[in-house]
């Protein structure tokens, strides 16, 4: 199987753009690419699908600082990588309202008409201790989502009575405005997008068709993760409001500060406080790491700051495998 092509030469843009110049070169792409326009060219469906998966990635700040940083080893793991469409339809899944009106969004638009929409993600935040980051370890989640309402099966109507479809928009959820040449493809006020009016809302989730619940779930986090960085729960966000599949939950890392290491990446840093006589003379001394005390021998003639390296005592890579190093900084 081919390596895939950068995200920015797909995109044919720079590495230091703007995301709205990545949006605006997707926007081009898609519509040159899209299947509609290129019904008998399978190389276009491809290009068509490669140019979302870039934009996945590029348009998402933290994704794209992973990218940067990994190249496609830094979004293809367990931590929330690019997206890789397999169906073009999952496009327009993905990105079908996210550009309004117009030509682009119509294009779309005439695809994703009858389709379920997906569930929306949800937010999880869990504490580490460093010791618990460096190892890796299964957490117990607590956190609030959303289920279908039990009461009127999730269609939001009173017992007895159902969804009346929108007239204004005739179950689409969408209306197309014309102004000349342009066509402006938006939001139906009349149905906020659903597709239907409920006229007897059912009196325990009151026409939302969902209710919220407390959630507990096993969640194994990888050794290495960082502060800031998220693990990604396909499946466990909120459920669909008509069918279609569940959203996620984006689980969001904080590490708690250490008492002795300071970390910097995959370096931990220790300041080791030596006497003048074992400065002056050398010594071998106890230092503390994550994995219990280790020797460290110090020269005679140590100054103040010095550094010296522990290799392999760091944290490790989530992205990859090796540890980092442990810098140990006297100060006498």
């Amino acid at each position: 199987m081919a390596a895939p092509r950068d995200y920015y030469e797909v995109l044919g843009v720079s590495r230091d753009v703007s995301s709205r110049d990545i949006a605006t070169a997707y926007r081009k792409l898609a519509i040159k690419y899209h299947p509609d326009s290129n019904s008998d060219d399978e190389n276009a469906t491809e290009k068509f699908k490669e140019a979302a998966t870039a934009f996945e990635v590029l348009n998402d700040a933290e994704k794209r600082a992973l990218y940067d940083q990994f190249g496609h080893a830094g979004v293809d793991g367990s931590g929330g990588g690019g997206a890789h469409f397999n169906d073009v339809e999952d496009v327009f899944e993905a990105f079908g309202d996210m550009f309004g009106g117009g030509v682009f969004g119509d294009l779309f638009g005439r695809r994703g008409r009858g389709r379920h929409h997906r569930g929306a993600d949800i937010r999880a935040d869990v504490t580490l201790d460093l010791e618990e980051a460096a190892l890796g370890v299964t957490k117990t989640l607590k956190f609030a989502k959303k289920k279908l309402c039990d009461t009127c099966g999730g269609d939001g109507s009173q017992p007895g009575s159902k969804p009346e479809t929108c007239s204004r928009c005739r179950g689409q959820g969408k209306v197309v405005q014309s102004a000349g040449i342009l066509r402006v493809q938006t939001t139906c006020p009349a149905c906020g997008g659903a597709g239907k009016i409920i006229s007897s809302p059912c009196p325990d989730c009151r026409g939302a068709g969902m209710v919220g619940q407390k959630t507990k779930l096993e969640v194994a986090i990888p050794a290495g993760v960082d502060d800031g960085m998220r693990v990604r729960l396909t499946g466990e966000g909120d459920p669909s409001p008509d069918g279609g599949p569940p959203g996620d939950c984006y689980c969001f890392i904080r590490v708690r500060e250490h008492q002795f290491f300071e970390r910097d990446g995959q370096s931990l840093i220790l300041r080791l406080p030596i006497t003048y006589t074992q400065a002056a003379l050398g010594a071998t001394v106890e230092v503390p790491t994550l994995v219990g005390r280790q020797e460290l021998k110090i020269p005679a003639g140590t100054q103040s700051g010095e550094v010296f390296r522990m290799r392999g005592f760091g944290m490790p890579d989530p992205h990859r495998s090796g540890k980092g190093d442990l810098l140990v900084q006297t100060r006498i």
